[in-house]
């Protein structure tokens, strides 16, 4: 218990030196501050929404992308993988057609018929990788409907590009919140036009406000990705991410996931990295960019997520990134040591 070890250093400590109001603050310090929530976590979001812990299955929907097959860009972002961000999620795609249902079935089942599904009681479907919302209407509907198969699951997430949202398809995604708790997640990644264009992101600001201001009418919780450590003029990725806080706190978001940059086997950004063209920032500028958002962002967004995760077999650069402890663990003793919270520097436009 973290209360023992509190105790024990509140015993040791010699008091024959303080004033009674001294200790007072010390006490304070040592109980409240080491403890207090620096910023708002998902699981502790989610036990509190659904009355108890709730997890997600992360599905493999058989999406493209507008960046991908020509409508909008070829390759994808620059570092996009050629999973499109679903190497974690395990699914056998042979033999399948691009509306095969039964193929998102079978992602639900296996989860439920496996030992994950001994960890919680309540579970949200996650469309993950590529852009979940780019197709027909009946399409979507299929696909969402297919997995919706349990009675344990109360919400659907949906992972998606800012120029794949319209009022028709809130209005889908909308027909499910009687029974479903509905959330939309939105790539940004950077509100630094001019990065975007060196990521080959194919979609503007602009996009990302319309998507916001549709998901906001109909009431639809919206996440949104931002990378740090980006590719950029000068290097400079901390006013990067400044720009982009900065447009985000103009949004009415609910969510917030970051990333850190990192490049994987197959991708235009591996090409940079191995010219010299690009270098990854290092675990110390990312904990401290990671700390600038979180300090200046809305205190009431919900942080999904601090950092990326590559898999191992895949991974070219940052090794750091491969160690998540040393991510979070360093980011709370940074937090604490400079005593730093989400929101306290947060100004409202």
């Amino acid at each position: 218990m973290p209360y023992i070890s509190i105790l024990y250093k509140f015993l040791l400590f010699d008091f024959a030196f303080l004033e009674f109001e001294n200790i007072l603050v010390f006490w304070y310090n040592l109980v409240i501050m080491e403890n207090i929530e620096r910023y708002k976590h998902l699981n502790k979001y989610l036990k509190e929404k659904f009355g108890e812990r709730t997890l997600k299955i992360c599905i493999d929907g058989n999406f493209t992308c507008p960046n991908r097959d020509g409508t909008k860009g070829f390759g994808g972002c620059i570092f996009c993988s050629e999973k499109g961000s679903g190497e974690h999620i395990k699914s056998n795609k042979t033999n399948i057609s691009k509306n095969n249902v039964e193929f998102i079935s079978n992602q639900v089942i296996d989860y439920f018929n496996s030992y994950k599904a001994e960890r919680a009681n309540k579970f949200i479907v996650y469309f993950q990788n590529f852009t979940n919302t780019y197709d027909t209407l009946e399409n979507l509907k299929l696909k969402y409907d297919s997995a919706l198969i349990n009675d344990r699951i109360v919400g659907l997430e949906i992972a998606t590009r800012p120029d794949c949202i319209n009022e028709d398809i809130a209005k889908l995604l909308k027909s499910y919140s009687d029974k479903y708790y509905i959330c939309v997640e939105l790539g940004l990644q950077t509100a630094n036009e001019q990065t975007g264009v060196l990521i080959n992101r194919c979609y503007s600001n602009e996009d990302f406000t319309n998507a916001v201001s549709i998901l906001n009418k109909y009431n639809i919780d919206v996440v949104t990705h931002i990378m740090i450590g980006l590719p950029c003029k000068d290097n400079n990725y901390l006013d990067d991410i400044k720009v982009t806080v900065d447009f985000l706190n103009k949004h009415n978001i609910q969510g917030l996931k970051i990333h850190s940059c990192y490049v994987v086997k197959n991708t235009k950004l591996e090409e940079l990295y191995k010219t010299g063209k690009y270098t990854p920032i290092s675990l110390d500028q990312y904990l401290e960019a990671c700390a600038y958002v979180l300090t200046h962002i809305t205190p009431n967004i919900v942080i999904h997520r601090i950092s990326g995760d590559a898999p191992k077999n895949l991974l070219v650069s940052p090794s750091w990134n491969l160690h998540k402890k040393w991510i979070l663990n360093g980011l709370d003793k940074y937090l604490k040591e400079n005593n730093l919270y989400q929101g306290m520097y947060y100004r409202k436009h």
